[in-house]
Parts: C-alpha cells; sequence; structure tokens
C-alpha cells in the first residue's frame, strides 16, 4: 500500500487472508477504470510469478465483480487488493521484486 502511495496511486485491502499463507490477488485500476486481476501463479521453475488472470471491460463489468465475490466465497484464506495507478505493470513487477 505504500509502494503506491509513493507511486502517486492509492490502494486498499478488500479481503483480508490467512497471514502467513495466505493467496494474494490483486485488482490494479487506472483512474477507477479497467480492472485487470493479477494473481501469483506457481511456474515450471518453482518460482511465483503474478500473472494478468483476468481483465475487466466494458461490456463484463458485472461478469468481473461476479468472478472477484465468488474466488473470495471459495479462498476465505485469500488476501485481494485493490490498486489505483496510472502504470499498472511496473507496479506489479515491483511488488514481484519485492515478494
Amino acid at each position: 500500500m505504500r509502494l503506491a502511495e509513493s507511486e502517486g496511486g492509492f490502494a486498499t485491502v478488500l479481503a483480508k487472508g490467512e497471514r502467513d499463507a495466505g493467496t494474494i490477488l490483486i485488482v490494479t485500476l487506472c483512474r477507477g477504470r479497467d480492472g485487470i486481476l493479477f494473481e501469483r501463479m506457481p511456474q515450471l521453475d518453482g518460482s511465483r510469478k503474478f500473472l494478468a488472470v483476468k481483465r475487466e471491460g466494458i461490456d463484463n463489468n458485472q461478469e468481473f465483480a461476479e468472478y472477484l465475490a465468488r474466488r473470495r466465497r471459495q479462498d476465505s484464506d485469500m488476501w485481494l487488493i485493490e490498486v489505483d495507478i496510472a502504470d499498472r505493470e511496473r507496479f506489479v513487477a515491483r511488488i514481484a521484486e519485492l515478494s
């Protein structure tokens, strides 16, 4: 959250999960629109990389919201963080560096 603020953005925790082992999902917005959901996914080399797994568009706003709600119901240990920032890919890359 501090990283988002230091880069001129805003972040908020939408759902708190398991402190030590919860899955982390990050919804990135640009000026409150066009959400992209990033999730840390296991890679073949054993690492975990943030990948864009769902995109919100003009025609699927409700579908995007329903997907997030469904994920929250399925995984109570999940962390859901929303970040409104201009350069989303750069921000997610910086988070990956810190992890």
